[in-house]
């Protein structure tokens, strides 16, 4: 029974996954919805026979049948009770909303603003419509002031009333401010960029960068992965060596053995990052980043900043959710609004949880950023990450950095 109960949840995984069963958004329909349970339960239930046919040689299929009925009604249930409570909540109390804006004029504009406004179960909340007529540039630069002043999540561009100069200013704002921005493409339109198509009733909607972890099931898998993960660490590795590392820390020099700083996550909220204490207490911690043969460090801060055990704490970020084992690497508050008024796109990388080790560390951008090659480089990687994700990909990052450790760094100080 072992087996069969492993094969059933790991079949039940890779279906969900080709099917989409758990890719419902606010604007999904409903037939969609029934359409995913419709084809999880047939695909299910085919495997479940497949199996108990040619393992068990089962007699009794109706017993099989309604195993998987219970299953999959019980899941649907609730999966349906979601979905119907937040479009409630949303119509009724106007919570879970999106602050949206519409830019540009025409047919398709009026009908998308129709639609937010005749919806209000599907939890969009137009503020304003930008009508581009004369002197484009002042307009769009309004537009973007009103974007920052009123909090606004998503902008909303109609195609033909922009040029691709105007488009790519649309495209640093939204970049640069963490904002998600969506086009309203004409019939005879072709996109020169590879966009995601999605439709809010029977509007065509594209999206600008479509990121795997928005959706609910790779989320899942990378949560499961980092819970997983963490807890193997915190228990197999953590509560071990965290005494033997805090009588060295204390031994060399006064002061707590964990380092807490602030640091900025997913969509720019802030958390306190934790670390072994590597360095001395020194009232510029939060400032300036470390150095080559920095004074500040201790003689077992270098052992442990050279073989990055350092970072080890932020397995706790992990399971608790702040951040992920993978992913673009947090930078101290101070840092972060520098380098975003200075370095092109690099709030995109807010869009998904900062992680402990990212594919730009593992291809020499890690540690101290000493020129903005530096900065810039780190960003693309960020930004590829984000765009490409994969739990295959998180694997290979997760080998490269214990590699790369083992072999030595030569910015790991």
């Amino acid at each position: 029974m072992l087996y069969f109960h492993l094969f059933d949840s790991f079949s039940w995984v890779i279906i969900a996954w080709n099917v989409g069963f758990y890719e419902v958004y606010r604007f999904t329909k409903v037939f969609e919805v029934f359409g995913k349970i419709l084809n999880q339960y047939i695909l299910f239930t085919i495997l479940n026979f497949a199996y108990l046919g040619y393992f068990l040689k089962f007699s009794e299929p109706s017993e099989i049948l309604k195993f998987v009925s219970f299953a999959i009604v019980l899941i649907s249930f609730v999966k349906l009770f979601v979905f119907y409570f937040l479009k409630r909540f949303r119509a009724v109390f106007g919570g879970n909303f999106r602050r949206v804006i519409i830019v540009g004029g025409g047919d398709k504009t009026m009908e998308l603003a129709n639609f937010f406004n005749e919806n209000p179960d599907y939890g969009y909340n137009l503020i304003k419509m930008f009508k581009l007529d004369n002197n484009k540039i002042e307009q769009i630069q309004k537009c973007f002031s009103f974007v920052v002043e009123n909090k606004i999540d998503e902008i909303y561009c109609s195609l033909s009333d922009l040029s691709k100069e105007e488009i790519n200013m649309f495209v640093d704002f939204t970049d640069n401010n963490l904002k998600v921005l969506k086009f309203l493409p004409d019939k005879e339109e072709v996109l020169s960029r590879n966009m995601k198509f999605d439709y809010y009733g029977y509007i065509p909607v594209a999206s600008l960068r479509d990121i795997p972890l928005d959706k609910t099931v790779n989320t899942l898998v990378k949560r499961g992965f980092d819970i997983v993960f963490s807890l193997i660490v915190i228990v197999g590795v953590l509560s071990w060596l965290t005494p033997i590392l805090a009588i060295l820390i204390k031994w060399e020099s006064k002061g707590p053995v964990f380092f807490k700083q602030r640091r900025n996550g997913l969509n720019y909220h802030e958390f306190d990052c934790y670390k072994f204490r590597s360095m001395r207490p020194n009232e510029i911690a939060d400032l300036e980043q470390v150095s080559k043969n920095d004074p500040r460090i201790t003689k077992i801060g270098r052992f442990i900043r050279k073989t990055s055990i350092d970072e080890l704490p932020q397995f706790f970020n992990v399971f608790l959710g702040t951040m992920s084992v993978v992913g673009p690497r947090p930078h101290m508050v101070s840092h972060t609004e520098m380098y975003a008024k200075s370095v092109d796109k690099f709030m995109v990388r807010h869009f998904i949880k900062p992680g402990i080790t990212g594919l730009a560390q593992t291809n020499g951008y890690r540690g101290e950023v000493e020129t903005d090659y530096d900065i810039i480089n780190r960003v693309k990687y960020d930004i590829f990450y984000l765009e490409n994700w994969s739990l295959l990909l998180d694997l290979k990052i997760i080998f490269m950095t214990v590699y790369n450790a083992i072999r030595g760094e030569e910015k790991a100080y």
